[in-house]
């Protein structure tokens, strides 16, 4: 008798882990991140303690690639509907599975049905990773399976776990032996040090030499306002060496805006800010140092009233830390404790060329010891400069240069990510000595109008929140267009709204505050209003508000924080489809931007259009030359705007 056997039986069980509870916020991550994106405003986002969820994953044999959990505050309670392998790290230390408890690092054989409740995360330590056999089978966006929580995509439908989710997982066929990888986990603390690299701003430019000693002399305490976008240290106010930023903004903290890496630490106004994986591409803050690449983890283990040290040391030290790491990332112990302190003045620049002829001196840094930063000319604006940046970074990709893994062009600044910078310096010689005459130079852009409703209900919101809840006695509260219209010494409200509906702007940069969000300056130089950024910057912008800080203009890219003074609210920059060919970044650098007025009730209309798909922006195709960079300054304009530019500076140093 001929046995019968169903299809059921022959098709294999599904491994599913299914969400109990999802604990205080829960993500998918993988290792890697998105990457090639940075110049657009997306973040490479991933696993923070990327030390934890690499062991996490080589514990139960993945691969680099494979998605698992990232948990804070509180971990989630899954149950396994098949036999499978877990492995919990970082700071899970009263995890249990099946309610006994396990000890973080172990490989658990975890039985149908089994459930892993990853328990509380009370410290030492903030946040515990969940890898599962195989790694999480979810869509790939964006060349990641990473959640960018602000921007709603990857992981699980762009958002945290929640009660009920079913999270399938890969095929575990080429999967490697597991192992225990207790004893290689970090040492978790609440006090911390982390080794950073000096530069690529310092002193005497931008900071005093005692600011210096300050920086890297004190126990920061981080700030309860602290995530996956960036962690605030409290400590003393940095002594800067300059009165203000100038037409990068009234605070001295204020730059013409420049790449960040993650981990540059940022002085934000009086506050230094780390950028976390989920942070912000591009802004206008000095960067006095980054923290090498080793220990970054540190800074997502790191809990809000924990302290920590800024070590400086040589980029040497940074690269021999990094290597350590890889290299014995499975046979020793990782610990915290860092190198002998190295000198807080910043490495010797890895290039210098002077001025000659039509090209400016141009400055070639380190930016932490996987970046370079490249600075054109002084620090001021200069249209033809940043015209020649961009001819730089094209010819870096037109040569072919090997090993660029992120080009982010700046006002008059490149940042350049690389394993190997002293070689990539060479190349930025190369092409910069090659550099064409930016007179014969055309290029193809666009010239975009944009609808704007001013005075958007959504931005005087913005501004309430401000001062109900952050700063009640800023000098551009309660009203953002009064204070531009007082420091640019205008009449009134409405002439405000008349220079930004007149001017014509030139996008360049994007990804100022997130997903394709343009930074873009007057051509002409009579309509090109000063500001400052908030200071502390505001916990709430809605989507595509638009705000001026300096004299640049920006589109702010999805809802978040913010430091722009607000004038405005606009349609979506941003529109992701998913399989959609086209890139979601809607405008491009070097764009010609115009606004037209229209009323609030209009704009929410145009806003639903476009973010369907049903309307598109309104363009128009055309061409970029020099001169249109070079339109002659207003005397009269410039004297009237810096005259009450000095004066708000001296009312702020008379209320210090």
């Amino acid at each position: 008798m001929t046995a019968v056997v169903s299809r059921e039986a022959e098709a294999p069980v599904t491994t599913v882990v299914s969400v109990v509870s999802p604990g205080a916020q829960t993500l998918v991550q993988d290792l890697r991140g998105r990457s090639g994106l940075w110049s657009v405003g997306v973040p490479p986002s991933g696993a923070w303690d990327d030390l934890s969820f690499a062991l996490a994953n080589a514990a139960v044999g993945n691969g680099p690639g494979a998605a698992g959990l990232e948990c804070v505050v509180r971990g989630p309670v899954l149950r396994f509907a098949v036999r499978t392998l877990v492995c919990v790290t970082g700071a899970a230390h009263a995890a249990t599975l099946d309610g006994r408890p396990v000890r973080a690092g172990r490989v658990l054989p975890v039985p149908p049905g089994g459930l892993l409740d990853v328990g509380p995360l009370d410290g030492p330590g903030m946040r515990a990773y969940v890898a599962v056999r195989g790694g999480l089978d979810l869509p790939v966006v964006l060349g990641s399976r990473a959640t960018f929580l602000l921007g709603g995509f990857g992981g699980l439908q762009g958002r945290a776990l929640q009660a009920g989710d079913l999270l399938p997982v890969c095929r575990d066929e080429n999967a490697d032996a597991p192992v225990d990888v207790d004893r290689l986990l970090p040492e978790l603390s609440d006090t911390w040090e982390v080794r950073v690299v000096p530069g690529p701003h310092g002193a005497p430019e931008h900071l005093t030499p005692q600011g210096l000693e300050d920086l890297f002399g004190t126990s920061w305490r981080l700030d309860h306002r602290s995530d996956r976008t960036g962690v605030r240290l409290v400590g003393p106010v940095p002594q800067f060496s300059r009165e203000d930023g100038g037409e990068a903004g009234l605070h001295p903290s204020n730059v013409h805006d420049s790449a960040y890496p993650v981990g540059a630490v940022m002085l934000s106004g009086g506050t230094p800010v780390v950028v976390g994986p989920d942070g912000p591409s591009l802004g206008g803050f000095v960067v006095p140092c980054v923290v090498a690449q080793a220990d970054r983890w540190v800074l997502a283990q790191a809990r809000p009233g924990d302290t920590v040290r800024l070590v400086p040391v040589t980029p040497e030290q940074a690269d021999a830390a990094q290597e350590h790491r890889v290299r014995d990332l499975l046979r020793v112990r990782v610990s915290t404790r860092t190198t002998d302190r190295g000198p807080v003045d910043r490495p010797s620049p890895l290039l210098h060329l002077p001025a000659d002829g039509l090209r400016p001196e141009l400055l070639v840094r380190r930016a932490g010891d996987c970046h370079l930063l490249v600075e054109a000319g002084p620090p001021v604006l200069d249209l033809t400069v940043r015209l020649q940046v961009h001819l730089l970074a094209r010819g870096l990709v037109e040569r072919g240069v090997p090993g660029v893994l992120e080009s982010v062009e700046g006002v008059r600044s490149l940042l350049l990510k690389s394993r190997d910078l002293p070689r990539l310096a060479e190349h930025v010689a190369a092409v910069w000595a090659d550099l064409p005459d930016p007179a014969g130079v055309e290029l193809p852009v666009r010239d975009v109008v944009l609808p704007i409703a001013l005075d958007d209900p959504s931005v005087h919101e913005a501004m309430a929140r401000y001062q109900r809840s952050v700063n009640p006695t800023a000098p551009w509260g309660p009203d953002n267009v009064e204070f531009l219209r007082r420091v640019n010494a205008l009449e009134s409200r409405q002439d405000v709204f008349d220079v930004v509906t007149s001017a014509e702007y030139l996008v360049v940069g994007l990804g100022d505050v997130y997903l394709g969000a343009p930074v873009a300056v007057p051509l002409d130089p009579a309509h090109r209003l000063v500001s400052t950024k908030h200071d502390p910057a505001r916990t709430w912008t809605p989507e595509n508000a638009v705000g001026i800080g300096g004299v640049y203009l920006c589109v702010y890219g999805m809802e978040g924080p913010g430091g722009y003074q607000l004038v405005g609210r606009t349609v979506p920059v941003w529109r992701h489809v998913e399989g959609s060919d086209q890139p979601p970044w809607l405008l491009r650098t070097f764009d010609r931007l115009r606004f037209r007025p229209v009323n609030s009730e209009e704009l929410q209309v145009l806003r639903a259009e476009v973010r369907a798909g049903t309307r598109d922006l309104e363009t128009t195709p055309s061409v970029l030359r020099l001169a249109d960079l070079q339109q002659p300054p207003d005397p009269v304009f410039t004297a009237r705007r810096d005259a009450a530019f000095a004066a708000e500076r001296a009312r702020w140093a008379a209320r210090a």
